[in-house]
């Protein structure tokens, strides 16, 4: 593929459509699966800073299942994936520049909230 990003995983393809994520993965190694999640099923997302030369991950949380869904963010469409959740307020844009510049930590959106805690008290 032509342009394609020095580090890119080009054995995880994640593509976006208007109704949902679509995974594409054939590790080295193991076996292949695919995996279809659908926009209005997301419940969280949560960007994992590791440094260079690790690769940074998504975490899609979603009310389908209670694992998440780990996504490389080198993954071929993974910065579109990210793009994408940020147009969709499904992950916050300044929170993303925040992540992005990190050499580590987890970013998660929405931030969760801390029971017994209120702009109120």
């Amino acid at each position: 593929m032509a342009g394609k990003l020095a580090g890119m995983i080009d054995w995880f393809v994640v593509m976006t459509d208007d109704s949902s994520v679509s995974l594409s993965v054939s590790p080295p190694g193991r076996g292949p699966w695919q995996a279809v999640i659908p926009w209005d099923s997301v419940t969280r997302v949560c960007f994992e800073a590791a440094g260079f030369p690790v690769s940074d991950d998504l975490y899609i949380f979603t009310s389908l299942r209670p694992e998440s869904w780990l996504i490389p963010a080198e993954a071929d469409g993974g910065q579109e994936l990210l793009r994408e959740l940020i147009r969709r307020g499904l992950f916050d844009a300044s929170l993303a520049i925040t992540a992005a510049q990190a050499h580590e930590g987890s970013f998660c959106w929405p931030p969760l909230e801390v029971p017994g805690t209120n702009a109120g008290d």
